[in-house]
C-alpha cells in the first residue's frame, strides 16, 4: 500500500486501526510535508506581485527547496512504513536457545539501525522546512502570513513526533555508543528548531492580532 497515495480518510483509518504501519513516524513525515506545502503556499501567493518583485528571485529559490523537501517527506511516509516491517518481525523472533537469542540480538541491531534512519532524516527535513519557513514568513505575502504560522507549528510538530520514533529504537539497541551519537543530533535539532518555530508563530500571531 502506497500510504503517501491512498485518500486522506482512508490513510487516518489505517492509522487509527491495529495495523503495525503507519504509526507516528509515517504520520509525523506527513504532517512535516503538510507543514512544508504551506510555507510554499505563501511562496505561491508571494511570486508575480509587483509589491513583492524585489524578493521574488528568493522567493522561487525557496519554492524550489520546499518541492523537494515535500517530496522527500511523502517518501519518508512509506519508507518508515518498509523499515518497520522487519522490526516488527525481528520482535517476534524466538529466542529459547542460545543460538536463537545470539540470532534475534544481531538482526535486532541491523533492524534497529534501519528503523531510526528514518525518523532521523524526518527530523532533518522539519529542521530544513522551518529554516525555509521563517524565509516565507518574512519576505513572503503579508496576506499569507497565517499560513507560514500554521506551516511552523506542524513542522515543529512532526520534528517532536519524530524524535519519540528515534528515541524508541536508540533506547532498545545494545551498542550504546551508537545509540548515544543518535540521540545527541536528536537531542540537539530538538534543542534548536522548536524554539524557532515558537519564534515564527508568535511573529505571525503579533501581525494578525496587532
Amino acid at each position: 500500500m502506497g500510504f503517501s497515495t491512498v485518500p486522506c480518510n482512508e490513510f487516518v483509518e489505517v492509522l487509527s486501526s491495529k495495523a503495525p504501519a503507519p504509526g507516528g513516524g509515517g504520520a509525523s513525515a506527513l504532517v512535516g510535508a503538510v507543514g512544508t506545502a504551506l510555507g510554499n503556499m505563501v511562496g505561491s501567493l508571494t511570486v508575480g506581485k509587483k509589491k513583492y518583485a524585489a524578493v521574488e528571485e528568493e522567493i522561487y529559490d525557496l519554492k524550489a527547496k520546499c518541492d523537494k523537501l515535500q517530496a522527500e517527506l511523502l517518501a519518508l511516509v512509506e519508507r518508515d512504513a518498509e523499515v518497520f516491517e522487519p522490526l516488527a518481525k525481528a520482535y517476534g523472533m524466538p529466542r529459547e536457545t542460545e543460538e536463537e537469542k545470539a540470532e534475534k540480538a544481531r538482526v535486532m541491531e541491523i533492524v534497529l539501525k534501519d528503523a531510526c534512519s528514518v525518523p532521523m532524516e524526518i527530523m532533518e527535513k522539519c529542521c530544513e522546512a522551518i529554516e525555509l519557513i521563517k524565509e516565507f514568513a518574512a519576505k513572503g505575502s503579508a496576506l499569507a502570513v497565517s499560513d507560514a504560522g500554521v506551516g511552523a507549528a506542524f513542522c515543529k510538530a512532526a520534528l517532536k513526533g519524530a524524535s519519540l520514533n528515534v528515541y524508541i529504537n536508540t533506547k532498545s539497541m545494545a551498542d550504546k555508543e551508537y545509540a548515544a551519537q543518535l540521540n545527541a543530533k536528536a537531542d540537539a535539532m530538538l534543542e534548536k528548531y522548536p524554539p524557532i518555530a515558537d519564534e515564527i508563530f508568535e511573529s505571525v500571531l503579533a501581525r494578525l492580532k496587532g
